[in-house]
C-alpha cells in the first residue's frame, strides 16, 4: 500500500504538469460549462413551462453532472495519448506500482474539476442559482459530484487503453455527449414515453442529476421514479461503486497488459 501511495503520488504530480502545461485544454474544458449554462438557461429555458430562473436552478445541478460525465472523454483521451506516444510503454518499464499511473490520472482529474466547479458554481448564482437546502448538504453533493467524476475518469482510463488511438478516443469520446440527454439533466423526464422514461431514470446521470437537486434543495424527489432516483444518493452511491468496482480493475489489468 505504501509503494502504491508513493507512486501514485508522483504520477499525481506528472499529470498536474501536464496540466500546467497545457493551459488551453484546461481552459477550453472549464469554460464549456459556463457557455452551456448561459445557453440553455436562457434559450431553453424560455421554451419550458418552467419559468426562466426555475429552470435555471433546475439546470445548474444537471450541467454539473454532464461535467463530471465528460470524465470519461478526458480520461479516454490522455490515456489513448499516452499509449499512442509510447510513454505507457516507458512507464511499463520502471519499477512502478501498476496502479499508481491510472490513479494519479484519476485523482489529478479529480482535482482540476474541484478546481474549475468554483467559477461555474459562481456563474450558477449570478444568474439565479441558489443553495436552498443546508450548508452541510451542500458539501455533500459537491464530494459526491467529484465522487462520479473519479468514477468516470476511471472508465475513460480503460476505454482510452482500449482503444490505443488518439483519434478513436476522439470519435469515441464524442459519443459521451448523448449521455445528459438521454437523462433528466436537461429537462425533467415526467412527460417522456414509458420506455423512455425508463431508459433515462436507470441512467447513472440521472440519478446524480437528482441527488444533487435534492441536496442543494433546489427541486424535490420525483415521485413513481425508478429506484435509482427514487433514492437519488443511495443509487449514485451504488452506481459509482458498481462502476468502480468493474472498471478500476479493468483499466489496471490493461495497463498492466503490454
Amino acid at each position: 500500500m505504501s509503494t502504491l501511495v508513493f507512486d501514485g503520488t508522483a504520477m499525481l504530480g506528472r499529470q498536474l504538469l501536464r496540466v500546467r502545461n497545457n493551459p488551453a485544454l484546461v481552459i477550453l474544458t472549464q469554460t464549456m460549462p459556463i457557455t452551456m449554462l448561459l445557453f440553455f438557461g436562457y434559450v431553453f429555458g424560455s421554451a419550458l413551462a418552467m419559468p426562466g430562473a426555475e429552470y435555471r436552478s433546475f439546470l445548474v445541478p444537471g450541467l454539473l453532472v454532464a461535467t463530471a460525465a465528460n470524465g470519461i472523454m478526458t480520461g479516454m483521451f490522455q490515456a489513448a495519448q499516452d499509449v499512442h506516444r509510447g510513454v505507457t510503454d516507458r512507464l511499463r518499464t520502471l519499477p512502478v506500482s501498476r496502479a499508481a499511473v491510472p490513479l494519479g490520472q484519476a485523482v489529478a482529474d479529480t482535482l482540476v474539476t474541484a478546481a474549475g466547479t468554483v467559477p461555474f458554481l459562481l456563474v450558477g448564482l449570478a444568474v439565479g442559482w441558489r443553495v436552498e437546502g443546508p450548508a452541510t448538504a451542500a458539501a455533500g453533493a459537491v464530494a459526491l459530484l467529484l465522487l462520479f467524476r473519479f468514477t468516470c475518469t476511471w472508465i475513460g482510463i480503460f476505454l482510452g487503453l482500449l482503444t490505443r488511438s488518439e483519434e478513436a478516443a476522439g470519435q469515441l469520446g464524442s459519443a459521451t455527449f448523448m449521455l445528459p440527454l438521454l437523462s433528466n439533466a436537461y429537462i425533467p423526464t415526467d412527460d417522456l414515453p414509458g420506455w423512455l422514461r425508463t431508459l433515462a431514470e436507470w441512467n447513472p446521470l440521472s440519478a446524480m442529476a437528482t441527488a444533487l437537486r435534492d441536496l442543494f434543495g433546489n427541486a424535490p424527489v420525483p415521485d413513481g421514479a425508478a429506484w435509482p432516483v427514487a433514492h437519488p444518493v443511495a443509487g449514485s452511491l451504488a452506481w459509482c461503486a458498481v462502476l468502480l468496482a468493474v472498471f478500476a480493475p479493468l483499466a489496471v489489468r490493461r495497463y498492466a497488459r503490454p
